[in-house]
């Protein structure tokens, strides 16, 4: 479970970065449409991620830890 979230962040954070290279170093007739492609699969990835956490916290495969900071 963990790899399957590790696996999502950093897919999130490469998209994140192909974003950055495109405004930077992309060709300015392209940039513009390849850095938005990359900011919309960011953005459809994070989604994606965070409802498989809801539905993976509903079906009750993962739990939270019970931790709070300033709780006692």
């Amino acid at each position: 479970m963990k790899t399957l979230f590790g696996v999502a962040f950093a897919a999130i954070i490469l998209s994140l970065v192909m974003a950055g290279f495109f405004m930077l170093k992309g060709e300015s007739k392209n940039r513009g449409r390849n850095m938005a492609n990359a900011l919309t699969i960011r953005i459809g990835l994070s989604v994606l991620l965070f409802i498989v956490l809801m539905v993976l916290w509903n079906l009750g495969y993962i739990e939270p830890t019970g931790y709070f900071p300033g709780s006692r």
